[in-house]
């Protein structure tokens, strides 16, 4: 990408922002995504893009308020408590950190995450603005999709599809599990639309996506992509159809996969026969055993450097849920856990009222939006078993969506 266009579109979403906020706050997400200035080649390359175009909607926020004479409409929820206490527990665990050279840094790092969710709570207050959020976050990531799917489908599933160079999704395996968390999304956005030529294209799209996390090569996200399969089929009201249609677009699927992608994916049952996949089992051993030795404050941010014996080469935890419990302890796990469970289970109560209480009156809208929403988590849950994405800005961005959503569905009256 030539440096010119990018700086006239990061100038046009800051312009953008000054009118409408929100609109400016997906665009910000679009940057955040994509990471659009790791693919120029002059002067915008490595620039803080992001951080820039994030201020920026600070300000047009705090002015839009301003001109108005009005405050933001906060709202308060438990899940709210439950980030703020995780978030003071991560401060705790930072000041009885083993690596005190970086874990100061790594907190605030993993602390810029709280901006854009503040940003979510106040900005997206209604079905709509919240439906184009998760739209932008479909669109975003398939834009990546559509690269990498095609890529696989010329090259006949040969090689491995990674993502934007240098973001938190650069991986094969990252991507694969952004990938699978995407299709959810894509699909959401599918059931809303009118014209047949837009439901084929985002169609087109949700394919690509599942092809782009096969052909990622990595296992843990073909697991993600088996979730989302599964739960898409449950909560399909055509399983009689939706059963038979997966089944055939699996097996055209790994028809066209080469023998090694097979003999890779076995590893999953046999671990100790790949080197991979057996030194992670030797990193989650080693984590979990120090998170029971020190279950109050584990070992603070960016501990693993200290960790690598002479015969592993360690570069992560290679599992979330190994690195929340060895990095803050089982107390940092146990709100970890909290956080993500009471919001899937707020989900679920949501498409459960939607469906089946008829006393709700939920729009549809919003359960599809649930429904979104907990897939996507739930492909986030699968893939982080293999990966060190504990601090993933998408996860947050969907857990302070489905914060919104549960606001919005609880008190449906448009704000003031």
């Amino acid at each position: 990408m030539h440096d010119f266009p990018l700086l006239l579109m990061a100038l046009a979403l800051a312009g953008t922002a000054w009118r409408r906020a929100w609109v400016g706050l997906l665009g910000v997400l679009v940057v955040g995504l994509l990471h659009p200035q790791n693919y120029a080649l002059d002067f915008m390359r490595g620039m803080p893009v992001y951080a820039v175009l994030l201020a920026n909607v600070l300000l047009a926020t705090a002015w839009e308020f301003a001109r108005h004479r009005t405050w933001p409409r906060l709202f308060w929820d438990r899940h709210i408590g439950v980030l703020l206490v995780l978030w003071a527990w991560f401060a705790l665990t930072t000041y009885y950190a083993i690596n005190p050279a970086m874990a100061p840094a790594k907190l605030f790092d993993v602390s810029k995450l709280l901006l854009p969710m503040a940003l979510i709570g106040v900005l997206i207050d209604s079905k709509e603005k919240l439906r184009w959020l998760l739209i932008t976050l479909a669109l975003s990531i398939a834009a990546i999709v559509f690269k990498g799917g095609y890529w696989a489908l010329i090259h006949g599933f040969q090689d491995r599809v990674y993502g934007p160079e240098g973001s938190a999704y650069g991986g094969n395996n990252e991507f694969a599990v952004l990938t699978a968390m995407a299709i959810p999304l894509l699909l959401f956005w599918y059931r809303g639309l009118h014209g047949q030529a837009w439901r084929w294209a985002v169609a087109g799209l949700a394919v690509l996506a599942f092809v782009s996390a096969i052909s990622s090569w990595s296992r843990g996200g073909l697991l993600s992509v088996l979730a989302v399969a599964v739960l898409l089929v449950w909560q399909s009201r055509r399983k009689g159809l939706a059963i038979p249609l997966l089944a055939i677009g699996i097996g055209l699927l790994f028809a066209g996969l080469p023998d090694a992608w097979f003999a890779r994916m076995q590893t999953l049952g046999a671990p100790e026969l790949d080197d991979s996949a057996a030194s992670r089992l030797i990193v989650w051993r080693m984590g979990w055993n120090y998170a029971l030795s020190h279950p109050w404050f584990g070992s603070g941010f960016e501990s693993w450097v200290l960790f690598a014996p002479p015969d592993v080469e360690l570069r992560a935890w290679h599992s979330a849920y190994v690195q929340v419990a060895a990095e803050h302890g089982l107390v940092g796990l146990a709100l970890y856990a909290g956080l993500i469970g009471s919001t899937l289970w707020s989900l679920l109560v949501l498409m459960a009222r939607g469906g089946h209480d008829r006393r709700a009156r939920h729009e549809p809208s919003v359960t599809r939006m649930a429904a979104a929403i907990f897939t996507a988590l739930a492909a986030y849950l699968v893939g982080a078993a293999f990966l060190s994405i504990a601090y993933w800005e998408l996860l947050f961005l969907l857990l302070a969506a489905a914060w919104v959503l549960r606001r919005l569905a609880l008190n449906p009256a448009p704000p003031a």
